[in-house]
């Protein structure tokens, strides 16, 4: 007996006049049904720390049994009959892989959505048997409550038989099963240090952007307030205002994986722009230089409020980027908030008892913060 294994599909159809006349052949005649075929558990010798199956779903057109086979003699028929696996498709594939295969629960959980999973027999002249199988199936990572797919995997082999003989049959059907578990176990040993849809773990860290070399643009520093100087805009100002400031938040977001870990490193950046600043000549004065410092720090605290709703708690692995992009723009909508609050309040510097009870309010949140000592 001869068998032939080489990825992909083989489609070869069987002349439909040679199966009538097989048909013909046996007509007649009692035809004994065939006994299933027993999957033989076995210790592959491949194994992995990285996952484990832990389902397998059945999506084949067909799942009444694994093919059609050519009976022996004995039975009095000659025409190909449907076939299973002792007990069933699925349950004896899934008795196989936990016994053959690593199954560790702790580890990373992976189902096998098994498309087509098939034998398909043909008599030849005289007493030979051809028979061609095909695998396909999906692989999937559970991860959060959902199902994230990996890719799919096909694959098919051919072999020759006497009609007398069905021993190739299971070790054939076996060794496809096998090998699609290989191949799994090869590209997720391979992928998972690196590969974002394996990772089991995010983490993010912050940077505080504070390298001022730019003419135009200050970013936060608490070692550094506000001075006159930073106020490039010029004198002249809408309405009745002394000075205004040109606050911003921006931030830098950069994700690797590395050991099945999401780092993410976010860089926020409070800034405020010189050339958009501008204060009357008469205005220069400690107190209006505190008001606008204020908006300076609602920004800074902006900043923070930030950092704490993407923390990796409130992160997910599937949706982390969205996350902190929705939080971004929550961030943004905060600071105009807080700038108009503050304004409103203070009428713009000209109420000092609402002043202090920002500045205050100011101060005690960066120190709480550890923003200021």
């Amino acid at each position: 007996m001869k068998t032939y294994f080489r990825r992909g599909l083989f489609f070869l159809a069987a002349p439909l006049l040679v199966l009538s006349l097989l048909a013909m052949r046996g007509a007649g005649q009692p035809a004994a049904k065939m006994d299933p075929l027993v999957l033989k558990s076995e210790q592959l010798p491949f194994q992995t720390r990285e996952f484990y199956i832990s389902d397998v779903i059945d999506e084949r057109p067909n799942a009444k049994g694994v093919g059609l086979l050519v009976p022996t003699p004995s039975t009095g028929s000659s025409t190909p009959q449907t076939v299973d696996f002792q007990g069933g498709s699925v349950p004896a594939i899934k008795k196989y892989i936990k016994e053959s295969f690593s199954h560790n629960p702790k580890l990373r959980p992976i189902v096998m959505r098994l498309k087509e999973y098939q034998v398909t027999e043909k008599q030849t002249s005289g007493s030979r048997v051809e028979g061609q199988m095909q695998i396909s199936a999906g692989f999937e990572v559970q991860r959060e409550g959902k199902r994230i797919h990996l890719f799919d995997y096909r694959s098919g082999a051919r072999y020759a038989r006497t009609i007398g003989s069905q021993s190739v049959v299971e070790p054939t059907l076996r060794k496809m099963l096998s090998e699609s578990l290989r191949y799994l176990t090869t590209w997720v040993d391979k992928e998972a240090p690196y590969n974002e849809k394996l990772a089991r773990e995010i983490k993010v860290y912050f940077e505080d952007y504070v390298r001022n070399q730019d003419d135009d643009t200050v970013f936060y520093d608490p070692k550094r307030p506000l001075t006159w100087n930073d106020f490039q805009g010029g004198s002249r100002i809408s309405g009745s205002y002394a000075a205004s400031v040109f606050p911003g938040l921006s931030n830098d977001i950069h994700a690797t994986v590395k050991d099945g870990v999401i780092h993410v490193r976010v860089s926020t950046k409070p800034y405020i722009l010189r050339n958009l600043s501008k204060v009357l000549p008469n205005a220069r004065n400690e107190y209006a230089l505190n008001h606008e410092q204020r908006h300076f720090d609602i920004v800074k605290l902006v900043s923070e409020h930030y950092k704490q709703r993407i923390r990796p708690e409130k992160l997910t692995l599937e949706d982390y980027e969205s996350i902190i992009k929705y939080q971004y723009l929550e961030a943004l909508w905060e600071m105009d908030r807080l700038q108009k609050q503050y304004d409103g309040e203070t009428g713009h510097g000209m109420n000092h008892g609402a002043q202090e009870r920002w500045n205050k309010k100011i101060d005690d949140e960066l120190r709480a913060l550890k923003v200021k000592q």
